[in-house]
């Protein structure tokens, strides 16, 4: 297989609108797989403050997954009001897609798949996985879910 990069995906938002990654180009991103009923949905509050504080250097996309256990159960209207409500979130927010299995949406099989990505083979194993991909659509880092939004490290390498 050959190595691609992000910027070939086009998804659809939250709110049903269709998102292209090719209008990301010349940016960094930090892609991570949310969940409203976990232990790390305060990372949300982080990934608003990064936003917010560095918006400029790095765009912030959450991705709502359901596939660890059944933590994102809402629809997209539930996911949407409870972020803004609990969080204030006003960053990207996609669709729910599956982030795990033969189901797998090609994005996240593209993010976990060293052939496809050129880096990494991790597949997400739980909530709040976050994903660097540097300026020209290429992933460059996984972050495991402990890993604070606002780590040196990750913000080393989005704020570059």
């Amino acid at each position: 297989m050959q190595k691609t990069n992000i910027h070939s995906f086009h998804v659809k938002t939250l709110g049903g609108k269709e998102f292209r990654f090719d209008s990301l180009k010349g940016r960094n991103v930090l892609l991570v797989n949310t969940a409203s009923v976990c232990g790390y949905t305060p990372q949300y509050k982080q990934l608003q403050e990064l936003h917010e504080k560095h918006g400029k250097q790095v765009t912030v996309i959450g991705i709502p997954c359901n596939d660890f256990g059944g933590q994102e159960p809402g629809s997209a209207e539930e996911i949407g009001e409870f972020c803004s409500l609990n969080f204030g979130v006003t960053f990207t927010l996609l669709e729910k897609m599956q982030a795990k299995g033969e189901q797998a949406h090609p994005l996240f099989r593209w993010l976990s798949d060293k052939e496809l990505n050129g880096v990494n083979d991790i597949k997400p194993q739980w909530n709040f996985g976050k994903y660097v991909i540097c300026k020209n659509g290429e992933l460059i880092h996984y972050f495991a879910p402990p890993v604070s939004p606002l780590d040196e490290e990750l913000l080393a390498l989005v704020l570059t």
